[in-house]
């Protein structure tokens, strides 16, 4: 059974989940549900949603393309309405409020600079009434673009930009921080420039940031906290090692990963295992032909053709494998992941 073929048979279920007190500091938000208007498709994106992150931390929402990310954030800062659920800021209920008052800034994909600003009039643009004009420098000199103060956007590079993006939205004094792919259209140079820039906000914002990826690696790295969107409904959520290594239902582990889960039928169950955990032995449980090898670097990925399906595993790139090779394959029980196939829920 391939991956497709597993998450088509298993359907998906809206998750519940328990916080913390939303009085305390941070944004709550619970049974979040928006469906687009007949004209844009009527289509439900969010299916109540719910998930906290405390002050000082950084929830990563990650999810295919078209999970309805964005359309999170959106309505997360009051750019588009909710049809049902509570937003809650710092004990502050939101959900009635216009975007204006709730305090939130969201950095989109786009720098959406003001082209004809220097990058100080940018940032000076951002000030609340009665800021320090001294905050300019401080938060330039924070996020590195303080050499760029008196250069127009195009004069930057796209790294340079977010990060006066970046810096614009926290002199805007917000009380909560959303990030929509702050990183998606930057080089892979620039991406870890600007991750750990982000990655620094933590020490500077106090805060709660959502930062939204379908990279499941740049949302490891940045989380304190890892939700998995699909399909507008929340799978898991969790500190990120544990969804990765446990998640809690068969599209969550579909959606992290590269290459994603191998997905075997087992009778009424479906067997779960990462690439990383599969094992090439001498004697193996299992075994198959070589369907194809990839190299990607210091690693490798060895694609197995066996009778229960397609097991992708990762192997070092000195060890190369041809085309109709036959290898046998160990899955360790520590490491294996069981789901309900009709459910996709994990199985304990």
């Amino acid at each position: 059974m391939t991956s497709t073929q597993a998450l088509s048979k298993a359907e998906s279920s809206p998750k519940s989940f328990t916080f913390g007190n939303a009085g305390e500091p941070g944004l709550y938000v619970r049974g979040l549900t928006f469906a687009y208007e007949r004209a844009a498709g009527g289509r439900t994106a969010l299916d109540g949603v719910s998930f906290g992150v405390a002050s000082g931390s950084t929830l990563a929402v990650v999810g295919p393309s078209g999970a309805g990310k964005s359309t999170l954030l959106r309505v997360v800062a009051g750019l588009l309405a909710a049809r049902s659920g509570e937003i809650v800021l710092d004990g502050v209920p939101l959900h009635a409020r216009p975007a204006r008052l709730r305090r939130i800034a969201l950095v989109f994909q786009d720098d959406a600079l003001f082209p004809t600003m220097s990058v100080r009039e940018n940032l000076r643009f951002a000030l609340r009434p009665g800021a320090r004009a001294a905050r300019v420098e401080e938060i330039a000199v924070a996020l590195h673009v303080d050499v760029h103060l008196e250069r127009k956007p195009r004069e930057l590079s796209g790294g340079e930009r977010q990060r006066v993006s970046l810096a614009r939205a926290l002199l805007s004094d917000p009380l909560a921080l959303l990030l929509d792919e702050p990183l998606a259209h930057l080089d892979p140079a620039l991406r870890g420039r600007v991750r750990d820039a982000t990655r620094d906000l933590r020490g500077r914002f106090g805060g709660p940031v959502v930062y939204v990826t379908h990279d499941h690696g740049e949302a490891m790295m940045i989380a304190d906290v890892l939700a998995v969107l699909v399909d507008g409904r929340l799978e898991d959520y969790g500190p990120p090692q544990r969804v990765y290594d446990a998640p809690a239902t068969l599209r969550a582990a579909s959606a992290l990963g590269v290459p994603p889960m191998n997905f075997l039928q087992d009778g009424p169950c479906i067997v779960g295992i990462r690439p990383e955990r599969v094992l090439l032995v001498a004697d193996g449980s299992l075994c198959g032909s070589v369907e194809r090898w990839e190299s990607v670097g210091a690693d490798a990925y060895v694609h197995v053709r066996t009778h229960r399906g397609l097991v992708s595993a990762r192997v070092p790139a000195e060890r190369a494998y041809a085309r109709g090779d036959a290898v046998a394959l160990h899955f360790p029980p520590d490491h294996v992941r069981r789901f309900d196939a009709t459910s996709g829920a994990a199985i304990p």
